[in-house]
């Protein structure tokens, strides 16, 4: 049983009160009842409102909803699509606001890493300690180890057995190419440099040495040589450079949300724990590695000396946000004085910006933010009112801790439609502390089929990348961002690469991003990140940018095309190849998700690809499973049948797992899983964490 506290009305679990009060609170200059006291207030201002906003949520989707099937009535289910009509539509609806007159924002104390420079971005579960070291410290990269490790070299395999020679000749011979495009010598080729002075054809890009090692810079993003002759690996090179290190993941996201399965207050407690040590730089992580115990640390800063003698230190770490949840879930950790479940972005919002303050204040060994700013994700907001309710909770927070406002910046997910269609109004209701957007595919369609759930069926998931409405999406992301200012204040990103084990596609596919004028991109592993920063290299993104700015944003109406199969006959080939890829990707997901916690990870696809999925993929296959029932493309049983083919899959790809429990129609897994397709029409804008709550609370209690 857990035990509950009061604190000024509220009833606390009591893990999460004695974090608070031993961990958090101390050394803040934050008075534990006055802290509790003010909390309670805070959440009896915002919890109403809050409900008001989700209330008008489902309020708008039973509108659309009404006419979608109305006009299904007149010329049937999947006719004719007036998109004109649409639009009014959703404008008197109130789901389509007006463009707010041309503004700047206003973002000030914002990092380098954020608003001025160029590379990838990480995103890791904040429940799991020995991740989110591993991002935070994935701020350098090792070329060399990224190369020789993956598919990413056309050059044959390492062979097994120890180090290959030719493996390793051909890894540093990539290097030294790169080194060729990025910052070439005044003279010759580095295959050819025997060490001793440096001379490059720029001399500027040569900031700094040290003993072991030259630091140079390109495209404002940093590169070591290592020099090291006594090396493995220096020993055999002519100028005894031992590897040549990237700066790679300058900004990570630490994640409370989509990848992780935090549904209690013993959960919650162990992120906002990790959030903690990774804001005093103290955190560590002990493990079994090679029959031996090896514990993990944050990196130090990196010290260098000009090359006219001034000293100057460079950020060791990755610059940390967090992710906070959206406004839907409820969380039994903190309950209200009428007995309700407190919002959990509410309480998000307080717990981690006072975790965030021990980086303000310097308390801990390491500094997070040298801007003196808390860097908070908000995901799953529908339109500018909701974005408007988040910037004055921040105000809130803000002066319940005693930080100056816009101390707490925000990052704006722009991934669910209503927000999309609105960017421009969602980003001006932020404009003063918004340091992030972000489009991101997989929840976007997922919101997509929901929203549209009764238009007709959706077109298969596979093809659902090449619909209209993604180009312009991407596009109008970009596009709006620079009109409002945030070149040189924030960040405009893009999505996943989902497929760690791919890293060749990886390098041909991401470089699309730069090119696109997204200044961050998000990588699933550090090795990714190195790799993916050779794609600022070989493109210049703040000169993308500025060619970009003044162009036209896509029209609207591309962004509010609907990806109906019109007029398709579905054959049973396609049909049962469509419920068994769905199929075995819920289940491959939920059973970890419910059975062991796990949020987020590697999970092989119905072609044995591994690919890392997260709520964001699960939405998308439950929703269009959910949708193709709704209209008759398949039967209930045809989806209980392709489960139970998936099942035998999922057991087989799972065999290896010693904590892994089969899948049995009266486990619980199971039964999420399937709640999940047929229930999924009627969940909250087609959200998977009410049911994966649900079902996880129940393992956990069994």
């Amino acid at each position: 049983m857990t035990d509950f506290l009061d604190r000024h009305g509220l009833s606390v679990d009591s893990r999460l009160a004695s974090f608070i009060e031993k961990k958090a609170l101390p050394g803040t200059g934050l008075e534990a009842d006055r802290f509790w006291a003010d909390f309670a207030g805070l959440l009896g201002k915002f919890s109403p409102e809050n409900a008001a906003l989700l209330a008008k949520r489902e309020d708008l989707q039973a509108k659309i909803d009404a006419w979608h099937q109305a006009r299904a009535k007149e010329s049937g289910v999947g006719g004719a699509h007036d998109a004109q009509a649409y639009q009014a539509y959703l404008r008197e609806i109130g789901y389509l606001v007006p463009e707010p007159a041309p503004f700047a924002v206003g973002t000030a104390n914002v990092d380098p890493e954020i608003a001025t420079m160029a590379g990838p971005q990480l995103v890791v579960p904040a429940l799991n300690a020995r991740f989110a070291l591993n991002a935070a410290n994935a701020r350098w990269g090792s070329l060399y180890d990224a190369f020789y490790g993956t598919d990413a070299l056309d050059a044959p395999a390492a062979k097994p057995g120890g180090y290959d020679a030719a493996r390793g000749a051909a890894v540093i011979a990539r290097a030294k190419a790169f080194l060729d495009e990025a910052v070439p010598l005044a003279s010759g080729k580095w295959a050819d440099w025997q060490g001793g002075e440096l001379v490059l054809a720029d001399p500027a890009q040569l900031v700094g040495t040290r003993p072991g090692g030259f630091l140079l810079r390109h495209n404002g993003l940093h590169i070591e040589l290592l020099i090291d002759p006594v090396s493995a690996i220096g020993q055999i090179d002519p100028a005894g450079i031992a590897d040549v290190l990237l700066e790679a993941a300058l900004t990570t996201i630490i994640d409370l949300e989509d990848s992780v399965a935090a549904v209690d207050g013993e959960d919650k407690v162990v992120g906002y724990a990790n959030w903690l040590g990774l804001m005093r730089g103290d955190l560590t992580e002990s493990f079994e590695k090679g029959g031996r115990t090896v514990t993990r640390a944050m990196e130090p800063d990196r010290d260098w000396t000009t090359p006219d003698g001034t000293p100057f230190t460079l950020h060791g770490r990755s610059v940390l946000f967090v992710r906070n949840v959206g406004h839907l879930m409820t969380t039994p950790m903190i309950k209200l004085p009428n007995g309700a479940e407190a919002p959990e972005g509410i309480c998000d919002a307080v717990i981690t910006s006072l975790c965030a303050v021990h980086d303000l204040k310097g308390l801990g060994t390491l500094r997070n933010s040298r801007a003196g700013s808390v860097y908070i994700v908000k995901p799953k907001q529908h339109g500018s009112e909701e974005c408007g309710f988040t910037d004055r909770l921040f105000d809130a927070v803000e002066d319940m801790l005693g930080l100056a406002r816009h101390t707490v910046k925000v990052g704006v997910m722009d991934e669910e439609r209503r927000t999309s269609a609105n960017l421009a109004a969602c980003i001006a209701a932020v404009k003063d502390r918004i340091v992030f957007i972000n489009t991101g595919f997989l929840d976007r369609t997922g919101d997509e089929i929901h929203t549209s759930m009764h238009a007709g069926p959706m077109i298969p998931k596979g093809e659902m990348k090449a619909s209209d409405w993604i180009a312009s999406y991407e596009d109008r992301n970009v596009r709006i961002g620079l009109a409002c200012g945030l070149s040189g204040k924030a960040q405009i990103g893009k999505g996943m690469w989902a497929m760690p084990d791919l890293m060749r596609g990886m390098i041909e596919a991401k470089i699309g991003h730069p090119k696109s004028g997204a200044n961050t991109a998000w990588v699933p592993s550090p090795t990714a990140a190195t790799l993916h920063a050779l794609h600022y290299h070989q493109v210049d993104v703040f000169a993308c940018q500025r060619e970009i700015a003044g162009e036209a944003v896509p029209a609207l109406d591309r962004l509010l095309a609907i990806p109906v199969a019109t007029g398709r006959n579905w054959s049973e080939v396609e049909v049962t190849r469509e419920l068994d890829n769905n199929c075995q990707g819920i289940l491959g997901y939920v059973v970890r998700w419910i059975d062991q916690g796990v949020g987020c990870s590697k999970v092989p696809d119905i072609d044995d690809v591994g690919l890392m999925e997260d709520r964001a993929t699960l939405r998308i296959s439950s929703q269009a499973l959910a949708n193709w029932l709704l209209h008759g493309v398949c039967t209930a049983d045809q989806v209980d049948a392709a489960l139970a083919r998936m099942a035998a899959k999922v057991d087989a790809q799972n065999a290896g797992d010693a904590l892994y429990e089969k899948l049995t129609p009266d486990g619980i897994a199971w039964q999420a899983a399937r709640a999940l397709i047929f229930e999924g029409a009627a969940q909250p804008s087609g959200y998977t964490e009410p049911l994966l709550h649900k079902f996880r609370q129940a393992k956990k209690a069994a």
